[in-house]
């Protein structure tokens, strides 16, 4: 009979190289399932190798990544040397979904059904969402939500697609507490635009302002992708999805409204510290004072009083379509009346225009109570009103009934994000507020709908969409022949006939009329 002896050393000799260095227990042991190939060996590329190294000699580590570059499938085998060399080590894995942390689970468990007998760990749980140990340690898959790693002693914490996680903001907030025994973090994703709490992180990591290690995975680091991949990939996925999935670049990426080229060039050049930070909260930011000569419009949303909601304005010079204040706070309805009518009476009596819906009536009423008069008023009984039908009197008078405030409704909100987004890609703009530039950041298309990302708000966004449409529609009644005070402003319909930031550039207030020797230039000063 041999003598075992030789072998029990190897394979202790073996185990303990094994355990001191993941990439080499990777490599040798580990089997991978492909789509064409059935189960191959894990073989490293050099930029996983550089990226398993950074994640035994870091905490927290965020990486942005292009596509298919297996670093999901790393992070599992990660996952996998930590649970089988140590013992009661608790993984958790957050995706956008639970399938999508379950193939992160799935993978740790066909890499763990085909190590050797002598490296494999005893299992007491084995399923779709959780494999766990007899030594202790495991690993399960959870899906995003508010709770989601809340009371969790976390070893790691590994949030896959990171940048698409609903409410990852609150995520973090909790589970980042589970950590502080020394647990660790890996946050990858593909870019999603910016303003979203991966950004910020990557950011941040950045400028070495928060303790994650950066890893960046341009599509270049794969040594088998040239140029004819990525040009492919324009075609598969179209230019902006492929800059998104291959170039790592935070800008192009995502689903925005706004083009983020543009913000980020705002947020470079016009955006400046306010001059003054006043009001009751000090959330009142003032650039530029009254100007006497000048007149203003005050837009303002109010808040429905909950924790996620903000109450918000803005001052606008209309000449110039200028942010000149802003105001972001929770304060109450009374209050809130109270300062807009202040401001508004401190703008020059500027038209005040306040969004009428659910609790925006009692900041109106204090409104009406104070009898400011240069207060925006809609119609009561039609969500537009048909210009023709208004001119030619064949609107009955309950039609003609007129209420205070603007009315946002699924036919008005596609229109006001539509004039939104115009006036910004032609710089038709001038902003001045970081603040607002971040929630713009964060303003998507979700779906066919435009609004904030998960988990983030859009007060500020919306007060200002709603002044450059009333602003916009101030100069198309004018231009239809309509005279109207500004207090009988009404929400009309604007398909046709639109002023354009385009136009009138030496002079937005001069309006053109009539053909040949019959053209005419007329003031619009009277709108202002």
């Amino acid at each position: 009979m041999a003598n075992p002896a030789p072998l029990k050393e190897a394979i202790k000799k073996e185990y303990l190289k094994c355990a001191s260095d993941p990439s080499y227990f990777v490599k040798k042991y580990c089997v991978i399932q492909h789509p064409m190939k059935g189960k191959i060996p894990f073989d490293l590329y050099e930029f996983q190798e550089k990226t398993m190294s950074d994640l035994l000699l870091h905490r927290f580590n965020v990486i942005l990544k292009a596509r298919q570059l297996g670093i999901s499938t790393l992070t599992a085998a990660y996952s996998l040397w930590m649970m089988t060399f140590n013992q009661d080590k608790n993984i958790l894995v957050i995706a956008t979904k639970q399938d999508v942390a379950k193939n992160l689970v799935t993978k740790v468990r066909v890499m763990h059904a085909n190590l050797p007998t002598w490296l494999k760990a005893k299992c007491v749980e084995d399923n779709k969402l959780n494999l766990r140990y007899k030594n202790g340690s495991q690993i399960k898959a959870v899906s995003s939500g508010e709770d989601s790693g809340r009371s969790e002693a976390l070893s790691l914490l590994i949030l896959d697609e990171a940048a698409f996680i609903e409410k990852i903001d609150t995520i973090w907030a909790a589970a980042s507490q589970t950590l502080s025994t020394g647990g660790q973090c890996i946050a990858l994703s593909t870019p999603n635009g910016v303003g979203n709490w991966f950004h910020r992180t990557w950011a941040d990591a950045e400028d070495a302002l928060n303790d994650f290690n950066f890893i960046r995975l341009h599509w270049t680091v794969h040594p088998d992708r040239e140029q004819d991949w990525r040009d492919e990939q324009d075609k598969l996925l179209g230019p902006a999805l492929a800059a998104q999935e291959c170039d790592c670049d935070f800008i192009t990426s995502g689903q925005n409204v706004i083009d983020g080229v543009i913000l980020e060039e705002m947020k470079n050049t016009t955006c400046v510290e306010p001059i003054e930070k006043r009001g009751i909260d000090s959330n009142l930011w003032v650039w530029e004072p009254a100007d006497y000569t000048k007149d203003y419009i005050v837009c303002a949303d109010v808040s429905r009083g909950d924790s996620t909601d903000y109450s918000a304005f803005h001052v606008i010079d209309l000449e110039s379509c200028k942010q000149v204040a802003e105001y972001k706070g929770r304060i109450s309805t009374r209050d809130y009346g109270n300062m807009l009518v202040n401001v508004a009476q401190e703008y020059n009596e500027a038209l005040l225009v306040v969004e009428n819906n659910n609790i925006g009536w009692a900041a109106i009423q204090q409104i009406i109570d104070r009898d400011y008069q240069n207060l925006f008023y809609t119609s009561k009984d039609l969500k537009y009103v048909d210009t023709q039908r208004q001119v030619s009197n064949k609107i009955n008078r309950e039609e003609r009934q007129m209420v205070p405030g603007f009315t946002m409704s699924m036919k008005t909100r596609p229109l006001v994000i539509a004039k939104l987004e115009e006036f910004f890609r032609e710089k038709a703009v001038h902003v001045q507020s970081n603040r607002l530039i971040d929630e713009l950041f964060v303003f998507i298309y979700n779906g066919q709908k435009a609004e904030a990302m998960q988990g983030y708000n859009d007060d500020l966004v919306m007060s200002f969409a709603m002044g450059l449409w009333i602003r916009e529609t101030a100069l198309r009644l004018r231009a239809e022949g309509i005279e109207l005070s500004k207090r009988a402003l009404s929400n009309v319909n604007a398909h046709q006939g639109l002023y354009t930031p385009d136009e009138n550039k030496n002079d937005s207030w001069v309006w053109e009329h009539g053909k040949g020797p019959n053209k005419q230039k007329e003031s619009l000063s009277w709108l202002l």
